[in-house]
């Protein structure tokens, strides 16, 4: 499931390594681990930067989704299969809004993830039709006290 979720993905920006996803309520979380060895598009900062804060999140999301709804753990997601995912995937699965909190300097070379789904609800868009509306929180932290959290609002367009 991994490989297939990061196959969009240059082989040099796979950060993801690992997950395990749980689930309670309808909702779904994932705990990640992370490796950046080398930055994808910048020279070494020495801390995990926004942008691979973002590109990390997107990894987390797309396997917690993906298992979800193999799963059928998240609501909202019922009536998908693995392969409305992938069809969804890229095109349709929107960050709406992201905010990143940097608490302490993270070590990209070696830290974990934590992502939940904290709701998930249908809405309709006037000119976009209907979509899945999903704020969810993140945190990623590694063996030295770094610490960087956020949330993120996600919508899921051209549902049926």
């Amino acid at each position: 499931m991994l490989a297939r979720v990061l196959a969009p993905y240059k082989e040099h920006c796979e950060y993801l390594r690992s997950a395990e996803v749980t689930a309670s309520g309808g909702l779904s979380r994932a705990r990640c681990a992370f490796a950046i060895p080398e930055s994808c598009y910048i020279d070494d900062t020495g801390h995990l930067n926004s942008v691979e804060v973002n590109i990390a999140y997107n990894q987390m999301m797309y396997y917690l989704v993906a298992k979800s709804v193999q799963e059928r753990l998240l609501t909202g997601f019922e009536d998908w299969t693995l392969d409305d995912f992938w069809r969804h995937q890229l095109p349709d699965i929107l960050i709406a809004r992201f905010t990143a909190n940097f608490r302490r300097p993270v070590d990209p070379r070696r830290f974990t993830g934590e992502m939940e789904f904290r709701s998930v609800t249908r809405r309709a868009s006037a000119t976009a039709g209907p979509f899945l509306h999903a704020p969810t929180a993140f945190r990623y932290q590694d063996a030295h006290g770094g610490r960087c959290d956020g949330e993120v609002t996600l919508a899921f367009v051209n549902v049926p």
